[in-house]
C-alpha cells in the first residue's frame, strides 16, 4: 500500500512541475473604458523567452512603444523568468475598438493572446490619475542594497512616461452654477501644473460653443499669461489662466457647458538614465480637458412680474430727459431715454415714448457705453429721439415705465418717469403749413348732416317698352353662343396651365415669397418670427427665379447660379449679407431699427435681382 502511495506522490509532483513549467503568453490592458483625452497601457507578457513577436494593428489608436522589460529571479533554488512588451495607446475617436491577437514563437510553437475590446467615451476632467508610489527607506534592513527603492523610482518614471497628463489638470471654475435667466455666470479656465511636471507649450484644440448662452469671451495670449502659485486638491500647484468667459443663460433648465480641450507638449522620462542614474527627458504630445460642466438655470418668477417687463435682469436706474422743454422758431428737441447700472444691458429694449401728433418724432439713435468684466455687463444704454414741433402750443409726453428683475433681492422693480410738458412758442409758417398738409392726408371728414336741394331731376317715364323683342332681349339670346369659342379657348389654356409643372412650382414659390415677405413686415418688432419669415421669403424667391429645388439651396451654388444669370457681384454680395444677417440675428439682440433696415435691404435686393437675372 505504501509503495502505491509513493508512486502516486511522484506522479503528482511531476504533474505539478509540468504545470509550473507551462508557457503563458497574455495581453493585459490597464483599462478597458477611457475618455477621448486619456491614454492606456497594454502589456504583452510571457513567462518564457521567445522570438518573432508580432503585435496587433491597434486600429483606432495612435501607438507609441514598445517598451521592453525582462526580469529573472532565483528564490529558494527555483528560477523564474518574465518578459513584457508595453505599448501606450492614444484614441483617435470615440467608439468601441477591438485589439486583436498578438503572436510570439516560443520553442518552435506559436502562441496567441486573446482579443479584447476598449470603449472610448467623452473627455474627462482628470485623465489617467496615477497613484503616488510609496517611498522606501534605502537603509531598510530588509532591503540593504536599495533595490526596492530603485524599482519604485523606475516604476514612477515609467508611470510618468505612460501618462504624460500626470500632475496636469485643466479646470473650468464656474462661480455661479445656479443663476437666474439672464444673470451673469463667469467661468475662468485654469491650467494647473504640479512641481514635478513640465509643460513646454499648449494651445486650444477644441473650444466650447456656449449653446443657449449669450457670451463674452477673452482668450489670454501667451504674452499676458502670468504663472501664479495655488493649490489643487489641497496640494501646491502652479497655474495660468488661459481663458475667461462671461455667460448669460437665455433659458431655464439644466444647461450643458461644453468642455475645453487643450493640446500640450510636455516633458516625460525617456526610460534611459545617465551614469549617475538620473533619467533622460523627452518631449511628447498629449491633451487634457475640463470635462463637461452643468449649470442649473432658474426661471424668472411669474409672481409679481410687471406687464411691461422686457427681460431686464440686474440693478438699474431709469431716466427720461429732454435737452429742453421750450421750443422757439421750430427748434428740434432731443429726448433721451436711458438705463444705467449693472445687468444684461445689451439684451433688452428700452420703452418708447408716446408723443402727440403735433410733434413729429424720428427713429431713435441708439447709444451704448457698456463694459463686460468677469462680474458682468456694467454701463449705460440710451435711445435719443429727435422731436420737431409742427404747430404752436403745449404738448405733454406721457410718463414712461421701465421694469427689471433684481437677482440680489429676488424681486421685480418698476420706475416711472415724470410727465414732460413741451411748450412750443412758435413755428415758421412754412413748417406749420407742411405739417397741416401732412395731417390733412390722414384727416377723416365727418358725415354730412344737411344736403343742398337737388337742381336736376332723375325722373323716368311710366310708359316703358316690353322686354320681349327689345335689343337687350336679342343680345342676351345670342350671347351664350358667342361665348362658346371663348370658353373652349379658356379651357384649353387652363389645361395647358395646369399641366405646366415647372411653371406651377415657380408660381407657387412666387406666391410663397410674397406671402412670407408680407408676414415679415407684420412681424417687425418680434425678432425670431421676423427673421424666420424673411429668410423663407428669400429662399422661395430664389427657388422661383432660378428654378431650383430646396436641396440645391447651398450658398456656393446660389452664388454661381446668380452670377451666371447676369446678376451683378455687388447684388449677390448684398444677398449673401442679408442671409448671414438672418442667421446671426436669431441668436443675437436686435432692435426695431435694425429689423426695419434688414427688411428694406431685402426688398431692395429682391427688386435688383428681379431686374438683373434673366
Amino acid at each position: 500500500m505504501k509503495k502505491y502511495l509513493a508512486i502516486l506522490f511522484l506522479f503528482a509532483l511531476q504533474a505539478l512541475q509540468a504545470l509550473q513549467a507551462q508557457v503563458e503568453f497574455k495581453a493585459t490592458p490597464s483599462r478597458t473604458k477611457i475618455g477621448i483625452n486619456e491614454k492606456l497601457r497594454v502589456e504583452f507578457s510571457m513567462n518564457k523567452d521567445g522570438d518573432n513577436f508580432n503585435p496587433p494593428s491597434f486600429q483606432g489608436f495612435n501607438v507609441s512603444g514598445p517598451g521592453q522589460s525582462i526580469s529573472n529571479s532565483w528564490i529558494n533554488g527555483k528560477t523564474s523568468f518574465s518578459k513584457a512588451y508595453t505599448y501606450v495607446l492614444v484614441p483617435k475617436a470615440k467608439g468601441t475598438f477591438t485589439v486583436g491577437q498578438a503572436t510570439i514563437e516560443i520553442d518552435g510553437t506559436v502562441y496567441k493572446t486573446v482579443p479584447f475590446k476598449i470603449t472610448v467615451g467623452d473627455a474627462v476632467a482628470n485623465p489617467n490619475p496615477q497613484p503616488q508610489p510609496q517611498r522606501y527607506d534605502p537603509f531598510d534592513p530588509f532591503d540593504p542594497f536599495g533595490q526596492r527603492r530603485q524599482q519604485q523610482e523606475q516604476a514612477e518614471q515609467a508611470a510618468r512616461a505612460a501618462n504624460p497628463n500626470d500632475g496636469i489638470h485643466l479646470v473650468a471654475e464656474v462661480q455661479n452654477t445656479n443663476p437666474y435667466v439672464n444673470q451673469p455666470v463667469n467661468v475662468v479656465y485654469k491650467l494647473y501644473v504640479s512641481p514635478n511636471s513640465s509643460v513646454l507649450q499648449f494651445a486650444e484644440k477644441t473650444s466650447p460653443k456656449y449653446n443657449d448662452f449669450w457670451s463674452q469671451i477673452e482668450v489670454v495670449d501667451g504674452q499676458h499669461m502670468k504663472v501664479e502659485q495655488g493649490t489643487y486638491n489641497g496640494k501646491p500647484y502652479r497655474y495660468v489662466v488661459v481663458r475667461k468667459a462671461v455667460l448669460y443663460p437665455q433659458k431655464a433648465g439644466k444647461l450643458k457647458l461644453e468642455p475645453l480641450i487643450d493640446e500640450l507638449i510636455v516633458e516625460v522620462p525617456s526610460g534611459k538614465t545617465d551614469f549617475f542614474g538620473r533619467p533622460f527627458m523627452t518631449q511628447t504630445k498629449t491633451s487634457t480637458s475640463t470635462g463637461t460642466n452643468y449649470i442649473n438655470v432658474k426661471p424668472l418668477p411669474e409672481n409679481g412680474k410687471p406687464a411691461d417687463f422686457s427681460g431686464a435682469v440686474g440693478n438699474f436706474d431709469f431716466q427720461v430727459t429732454p435737452d429742453k422743454t421750450t421750443s422757439k422758431n421750430g427748434e428740434s428737441i432731443q429726448l433721451t431715454v436711458s438705463v444705467s447700472g449693472k445687468g444684461n444691458l445689451k439684451l433688452f429694449n428700452l420703452p418708447k415714448p408716446e408723443v402727440p401728433a403735433a410733434l413729429e418724432t424720428y427713429d431713435p439713435e441708439h447709444k451704448e457705453n457698456v463694459q463686460t468684466p468677469l462680474t458682468g455687463m456694467v454701463g449705460s444704454i440710451a435711445d435719443v429721439y429727435t422731436i420737431v414741433p409742427g404747430s404752436k402750443g403745449k404738448y405733454p409726453i406721457k410718463p414712461l415705465t421701465f421694469s427689471w428683475f433684481d437677482p440680489a433681492t429676488g424681486k421685480y422693480h418698476t420706475k416711472t418717469s415724470e410727465e414732460i410738458m413741451i411748450d412750443v412758442l412758435n413755428v415758421p409758417e412754412s413748417v406749420a403749413e407742411a405739417h397741416k398738409a401732412q395731417s390733412a392726408k390722414h384727416e377723416v371728414k365727418p358725415t354730412e348732416t344737411f344736403r343742398y336741394i337737388a337742381t336736376e331731376t332723375t325722373l323716368r317715364s311710366q310708359e316703358a317698352d316690353d322686354f320681349y323683342g327689345s335689343t337687350l332681349f336679342y343680345v342676351l339670346l345670342v350671347a351664350p353662343f358667342a361665348f362658346i369659342p371663348v370658353i373652349v379657348l379658356a379651357r384649353k389654356k387652363k389645361e395647358a396651365y395646369d399641366s405646366d409643372v415647372v411653371g406651377s412650382k415657380i408660381r407657387t414659390n412666387n406666391k410663397l415669397a410674397k406671402k412670407y415677405l408680407t408676414a415679415a413686415k407684420k412681424q417687425l418688432g418680434s425678432k425670431e418670427p421676423f427673421y424666420l419669415a424673411l429668410e423663407k421669403a428669400l429662399h422661395n424667391f430664389l427657388k422661383a427665379k432660378l428654378r431650383i429645388e430646396t436641396s440645391e439651396l447651398s450658398r456656393d451654388n446660389i452664388r454661381e447660379l446668380l452670377l451666371s444669370r447676369n446678376a451683378s457681384p455687388e447684388t449677390v454680395d448684398a444677398f449673401s449679407r442679408i442671409m448671414d444677417g438672418c442667421e446671426f440675428a436669431r441668436y443675437a439682440p436686435s432692435s426695431d431699427t435694425a429689423m426695419q433696415q434688414d427688411y428694406d435691404s431685402a426688398v431692395s435686393v429682391i427688386t435688383s435681382l428681379e431686374k438683373q437675372v434673366s
